[in-house]
């Protein structure tokens, strides 16, 4: 199947004549949006729990956490008292040769649960800019240490790292990229941890981890070693429909990275913060990365940030002194985002967030599969609180859907029908095609429950429509 850059619709064609609606067809440019004279985008008025309402007074489930993002639910009080009391204080400055107090406290929290020598926080305001941000770390640190010629990248194929034009690099879709090439040179691909799709490994996982992670072995080979810098992987990769890691895959990336002298980027703008179910997803997988990029449930939406957290050893070269990372954002490290989020972190920490994902992660996965009996639904995968499940024509053959199907039964059907139903989330073909979930963490059965009766309805009725 042909990939596609552009998101399906999150909801259905809405009254033209909302005052909001009818606005914002005239004058918001929405992203990764599709628009015309016909297409008014649903208005979402307030969010309380885990639910949203619209301008006409209904109520949805939020499967998505906004966009994987509210961890902790809409409507928390706390989070905007946070914000309000920092920005009657000091609502900005900069972080360039400045600091203030919300800024190294929360980087002093991020280290303490991120693992290994991973201290240095570098702030940025979203995770396209903290991959961004890594990338460039990566090129200068080699470049300090007498290695100047590392500056390449590998990431995997459909995989999804931002739209800055580095990370758009990085990312490995190549119909996202198409448009707005040339790109950033030095960007290279190996084969994603798609199990459902390696049917020459039968059922061995760990020979297919094995086998996935040699190929980075053999990317970095083809390229050189004395070029490459970094290999930025997410821990359960969001695009395709959530690829979780197979056994020991981790365990012999970090041996190649080690090996070359190349460094781990764990990508974790979706999966850190208890999406997975600990902080820091890389912990939930057992290994330690060089680099972490994070951002979205730092502060479960509350106000933006993002960050690069790197190892003590990347940042000595640029403790002498006199050497600088000449990279910034302005408001990276923002003064009451950084409060909003400390204040995020203290409700992780009072309501055990990451522990209820623990317990309450395999009752999600169990009522998912339930749905593995319809004829649509070819596999069920995902961790923690982060799920896809893959559509397909035929189960026995797992054939998937072409360009035209793909068009009419996901866009012109299925993300609008969810929605109609009452349930927020995504449906997506920028590998095969998927629906994709991710509940806030705050959820428990009774939402799995309307999850899973909710997609039932529907992916019954869009088998009817290939």
């Amino acid at each position: 199947m042909t990939t596609t850059p552009i998101e399906p619709a999150h909801g259905s064609i809405t009254d033209p004549t909302s005052d909001v609606g009818s606005r914002s067809a005239r004058h918001l440019w929405g992203h990764f949006a599709r628009h015309g004279a016909e297409i008014v985008p649903p208005v979402i008025t307030r969010g309380e729990g885990v639910r949203i309402f619209d301008d006409r007074g209904r109520s949805y489930l939020d499967g998505l956490s906004g966009l994987f993002v509210v961890q902790l639910g809409h409507g928390r009080e706390e989070l905007a008292r946070a914000a309000a009391a920092q920005a009657s204080t000091l609502a900005y400055f900069p972080l360039w040769s400045y600091t203030t107090p919300p800024a190294v406290e929360l980087a002093e929290r991020l280290a303490a649960y991120a693992p290994g020598d991973l201290n240095r926080v570098f702030f940025t305001t979203g995770g396209g800019e903290a991959v961004e941000s890594a990338w460039k770390l990566a090129k200068k640190y080699f470049k300090l240490t007498g290695k100047p010629l590392k500056h390449k990248v590998i990431s995997r194929s459909v995989a999804y790292h931002g739209t800055p034009q580095g990370a758009l690099a990085i990312t490995g879709i190549p119909a996202m990229k198409q448009d707005f090439e040339p790109l950033t040179p030095g960007a290279f691909r190996a084969p994603n941890t798609n199990f459902y799709r390696a049917p020459e490994h039968g059922d061995d996982e760990k020979a297919f981890g094995r086998w996935a992670a040699d190929r980075i072995a053999e990317a970095i080979e083809f390229e050189g070693p004395d070029t490459v810098a970094a290999v930025f992987l997410e821990p359960v990769q969001n695009a395709g429909g959530c690829f979780p890691p197979p056994p020991g895959y981790f365990e012999r990336v970090r041996e190649i990275c080690d090996e070359y002298d190349v460094l781990l980027v764990s990508d974790e703008v979706i999966c850190a913060f208890g999406r997975i179910g600990s902080m820091f997803a890389c912990d939930d997988f057992g290994y330690v990365p060089d680099i972490i990029t994070c951002a979205k449930g730092m502060t479960s939406g509350y106000s933006p940030i993002g960050a690069m957290i790197a190892s003590d050893r990347l940042f000595e070269p640029f403790s002498d002194g006199m050497t600088s990372f000449a990279h910034g954002y302005t408001f990276g490290g923002h003064p009451v985002s950084a409060a909003v989020a400390l204040a995020n972190l203290d409700i992780f920490d009072a309501e055990g967030i990451t522990d209820h994902v623990k317990e309450t992660a395999p009752a999600f996965r169990a009522t998912l599969e339930r749905l593995h009996d319809l004829p649509i639904v070819g596999d069920v995968r995902g961790e923690g609180f982060f799920y896809g499940i893959e559509l397909v024509k035929d189960k026995a053959t797992k054939e998937t859907f072409t360009d035209e199907e793909s068009e009419r039964v996901l866009r012109g059907f299925l993300s609008h029908a969810l929605f109609d139903a009452g349930l927020y989330c995504r449906a997506d073909d920028r590998g095969d095609p998927v629906v994709q979930l991710a509940p806030p963490l705050i959820s428990g059965q009774a939402e799995f429950d309307e999850i899973e009766s909710i997609l039932r309805s529907v992916l019954t009725e869009a088998y009817t429509k290939i």
